[in-house]
């Protein structure tokens, strides 16, 4: 199976930061989420995603009202670790798809092909009013948008072909300029020209992940390579709609990866594991655990959770590598300008 872990401050219990094995102050600095995600990485485990929001955390006695940027604290993490990947939380809904699609092929290059994202949405009238470029729309335009993002983010990265960078000191040419492409991709909300400022990703498209909370995001995780499923009673049905729909994404699975998230605390180490057996079971390709606090719970995972899965062929050898979408078996998708003349 496929194995994720969530980071998110200090852990998805809000009183986690007040745990007497907590530094308050490294929940500035990142060393909370490198220190999960180093952890993470000599279990075994796939990928790590950042929780964030457009938002601000509610100010409220005894929780923390402040967050880093998600997309930032794993381009922190990503030079401190080999193997894991990587994927920050990225809300489409106010953000520049141009910026937006540059900064994960970024974070790929700077992994050395482990950055994938997650697409996320905001409907609130707090973030339009933070942001001030537009009003706030329902959940059904957001999402209907943020699949137009997804889908000019892969012309993006393929507007450079794999061959563009030529280096050539004898001539002075870095780059190949017939290699590169316009997009030419307009949407009702956004137009796009390109080509893009950064060069094809080494994945050739990172990995595009949707977590489902609604109606509308099952509707756009059609278009994902991963989708994480809350754990519910209609994981069922949604499984069923993600199974028969297939996605777009040329080159990986006819299907998308589905992974059900599922929360950690550590004194459940023994009903957690059967838990994961049981998905292992009903055909899920892996989990997504959220653990309560990082510093707590991140160990057990580590040193007792996927040993046992381990022990049960659930998952495979702690020390694999290679690509993000090579550990979620998914193919590098094909280039669609290649050959192509400017």
């Amino acid at each position: 199976m496929i194995i994720g872990l969530e980071i998110d401050g200090a852990g998805a219990d809000p009183a986690a930061w007040r745990g007497a094995e907590v530094d308050p102050r490294a929940l500035l600095t990142g060393e909370l989420a490198v220190r999960a995600a180093q952890r993470a990485e000599a279990a075994g485990i796939d990928f790590v995603t950042f929780a964030d929001a457009l938002e601000a955390p509610e100010d409220v006695p005894d929780r923390v009202s402040v967050r880093l940027d998600a997309l930032g604290l794993a381009a922190r993490v990503a030079p401190v670790t080999e193997r894991i990947g990587l994927l920050p939380t990225i809300t489409v809904t106010h953000t520049e798809p141009f910026h937006v699609q540059a900064s994960v092929a970024t974070l790929d290059h700077i992994s050395g092909g482990r950055a994938g994202w997650v697409v996320e949405v905001s409907t609130s009238g707090e973030a339009a009013a933070v942001i001030g470029r537009r009003e706030p729309a329902s959940a059904a335009e957001t999402w209907r948008e943020a699949r137009y993002v997804v889908d000019v983010s892969r012309r993006l990265w393929d507007s450079w072909e794999d061959d563009a960078i030529i280096r050539d000191a004898s001539t002075g040419r870095y780059v190949d300029r017939e290699r590169l492409h316009y997009v030419d991709f307009s949407s009702p909300t956004f137009s796009v020209k390109g080509p893009s400022i950064v060069p094809r990703p080494p994945q050739g498209h990172p990995v595009t992940a949707v977590f489902v909370r609604t109606p509308e995001a099952l509707e756009a995780a059609r278009d994902a390579e991963l989708v994480l499923l809350p754990d519910s009673d209609e994981v069922a049905a949604q499984l069923q709609a993600l199974r028969t729909s297939g996605i777009a994404a040329e080159g990986s699975r006819s299907v998308p990866v589905i992974v059900v998230s599922l929360p950690v605390e550590a004194e459940e180490v023994g009903a957690l594991v059967e838990e994961i057996g049981r998905w292992a079971a009903a055909g899920i390709d892996g989990v997504h655990l959220r653990p309560a606090s990082l510093e707590l719970d991140v160990p057990v995972i580590a040193d007792q959770v996927l040993p046992e899965l381990r022990a049960r062929g659930l998952t495979g050898p702690a020390d694999r590598g290679g690509s993000l979408r090579g550990r979620l078996g998914l193919g590098r998708p094909r280039n669609t300008f290649s050959g192509s003349a400017r």
